[in-house]
C-alpha cells in the first residue's frame, strides 16, 4: 500500500501519543528495511496547497542521521530543525511555536545521536571561529555529566553520557523558554520527548 499525506483532518485527529507511536513505529520500519512505499511525486502535489506535519524533529546536522529517512516519514510529514549538537536557540524555539501553535503538530522531538562530534568537541574544549559560541551551548551537558573516566572524547562512556544529557537539558530550556509549548504540553496538546539515535544500527531509543 502506497502511504499517502498528512491532512488537515488526519492532523486534527492525531493526539501527541499517536504521533510518538508512529515514529517509533517507522524507525522500527527503517531498522528492518520496511519502509512505506510512497509515490514523492503525488505528495509534492498534493502537499503544495498547504501543510499539516504531525511533529517537529530537532536534530543535529550529522549526515548518518536524515531525520525523515530513519522515521520513515514522507513529504509533509515532519517539520525538521538542524543544528550541531541539537541544542535549542530563539530561532529554534520560534520555529517549533510555528510548527505547533501555528501549523498544528502535536510532538516535538528532541534527538541526539551517538558519537556526535558537536558533542566530542565539547568535551575537548574546542576554540574555532564560530563553532566556539556553538560549543558553549552543548558546555552545560557536559558539566553536568560525572564520570570516573577521563572527561573528554576518548572517553564513549562520557561522551554517551552527556549526548543523553545534552537531549534532557534540550527538553527542559524549550519548557524554560517556551511558555507557548510549555502551556500546550501541560494542556495536552503536545508533547515533548527526547531520543538518541544510534548510528551503529539505525536504532531510536527514547530517553
Amino acid at each position: 500500500m502506497i502511504k499517502d499525506i498528512i491532512d488537515k483532518e488526519k492532523q486534527s485527529k492525531l493526539s501527541p501519543d499517536e504521533v510518538l507511536k508512529e515514529l517509533l513505529a517507522g524507525n522500527q520500519r527503517f531498522t528492518e528495511n520496511k519502509m512505506n512505499e510512497r509515490d514523492y511525486s503525488s505528495q509534492i502535489q498534493k502537499t503544495s496547497g498547504g501543510q499539516w506535519p504531525q511533529a517537529v524533529v530537532l536534530s543535529c546536522i550529522d549526515s548518518r542521521v536524515p531525520v525523515e529517512t530513519v522515521f520513515d516519514q514522507g513529504v509533509g510529514d515532519i517539520f525538521v530543525a538542524r543544528v550541531a549538537g541539537n541544542f535549542e536557540n530563539t530561532d529554534i524555539l520560534g520555529s517549533m511555536e510555528y510548527s505547533c501553535k501555528v501549523a498544528g503538530s502535536k510532538l516535538v522531538f528532541v534527538l541526539g545521536h551517538e558519537a556526535c562530534g558537536a558533542v566530542k568537541a565539547a568535551c575537548d574544549d574546542v576554540e574555532l571561529g564560530n563553532i566556539t559560541h556553538l560549543l558553549s551551548n552543548i558546555k552545560p551537558a557536559v558539566k553536568a555529566t560525572d564520570t570516573d573516566g577521563e572527561r573528554n572524547s576518548g572517553n564513549a562512556e562520557f561522551v554517551a553520557g552527556v549526548v543523553e544529557n545534552n537531549v534532557k537539558l534540550t527538553m527542559e530550556r524549550i519548557r524554560e523558554k517556551s511558555p507557548i509549548l510549555k502551556e500546550m504540553e501541560d494542556n495536552g496538546e503536545i508533547k515533548i520527548v527526547g531520543g538518541v539515535y544510534s548510528i551503529s544500527n539505525g536504532k531510536v531509543t527514547l530517553l
